[in-house]
């Protein structure tokens, strides 16, 4: 329809005390119910702000962990029907000048 379903979520810290046999599993967990449930309603899109790894430099695992979780949530059949309408050339500064 007309309307354009966002997810918001924030400050993930995908890493915290992941060497924690308790709660090493916390983060990963919290991530991947977000892309669950977004599924689940039907997001357009989710808007991830804030801290997502919590160290600057993420283990090997965190990095993973994150590749897995959306590769398992995001890549799928669904159309995408969002279009940056603005001049990408002038938005985007990096080699590729555009969204994707």
């Amino acid at each position: 329809g007309d309307v354009l379903r966002i997810l918001i979520a924030s400050d993930m810290h995908l890493g915290y005390a992941e060497k924690d046999p308790i709660r090493g599993e916390d983060s990963f967990n919290t991530f991947e119910e977000i892309f669950i449930k977004a599924n689940e309603q039907q997001a357009d899109m989710v808007l991830l702000a804030g801290d997502l790894f919590h160290d600057n430099k993420p283990s090997r695992r965190a990095l993973q962990r994150c590749m897995e979780v959306l590769r398992d949530h995001c890549l799928g059949q669904r159309e995408v029907h969002i279009e940056v309408v603005s001049d990408q050339t002038a938005n985007f500064h990096d080699k590729y000048k555009s969204v994707n």
